[in-house]
């Protein structure tokens, strides 16, 4: 196992199988999916595989930072991006938690390697959307 990366035997790995009682249906909710540890909340009756992993990924970033702390980087965060981008969608897209989530998605085993702390690869390195 490299250095940094999650052991297959921790609890923590199980967190890439998410169990259906943790995804709740909220028909209202405005963006298709929302991580609020433990839950994944999603709009559509059947989520796909990338917008689960996409959720899942901010649970694991949730479970790192703690929940109140990530709440308040992510909202920081995207103050200072809403600041330099002077849009919504871009400064959203461009905060280093959504950056992660965004890039690795599709990957739907980059819950078993990823490194702890993945998210601050994004913190320098800011992209338009």
């Amino acid at each position: 196992m490299a250095k940094g990366h999650y052991n297959q035997e921790s609890p923590y790995f199980g967190m890439a199988k998410l169990s259906k009682k943790l995804i709740i249906r909220v028909p209202f909710l405005g963006p298709d999916g929302m991580a609020l540890f433990p839950f994944i909340l999603v709009r559509r009756p059947d989520p796909g595989p990338t917008l689960l992993n996409h959720e899942r990924i901010h649970l694991r970033q949730q479970l790192e930072l703690g929940i109140v702390p990530f709440y308040l980087w992510y909202v920081i965060e995207y103050l200072i991006r809403r600041w330099q981008y002077s849009d919504h969608y871009t400064a959203y897209r461009n905060i280093s938690f959504e950056r992660e989530a965004f890039s690795n998605e599709h990957n739907l085993q980059y819950l078993t390697t990823r490194a702890w702390f993945a998210f601050s690869r994004y913190l320098h390195t800011v992209q338009k959307a």
